[in-house]
């Protein structure tokens, strides 16, 4: 099954999706240490009260992390598990 044109598309949708947005997700990280490593006084700069621009991206990061998996469940259910039924389907006759 692992050489089947239908797994070779699902493994390919799947690919599609998981690589770009970790990328996307790793470069946005990446920004955000380097910002808070040379940019230490702006990250420090308040935005309101005791609540400062290195505090609301750190918790973008969190906020990130929720939106891809939010993302990612919506194209799971769209695109990977009609096609994962469909093989399963094969599979079992």
């Amino acid at each position: 099954m692992q050489a089947s044109p239908e797994f070779g598309e699902l493994r390919s949708k799947f690919r599609s999706f998981a690589f770009p947005m970790t990328v996307a997700f790793f470069v946005w990280y990446i920004v955000y240490v380097l910002v808070a490593t040379f940019a230490s006084e702006w990250m420090a700069t308040p935005v309101f009260g005791t609540i400062n621009i290195g505090l609301i991206f750190g918790l973008l990061q969190f906020v990130t992390t929720f939106a891809i998996t939010y993302i990612y469940i919506i194209f799971a259910n769209k695109n990977l598990e009609p096609r994962q039924v469909a093989i399963r389907k094969k599979m079992e006759g």
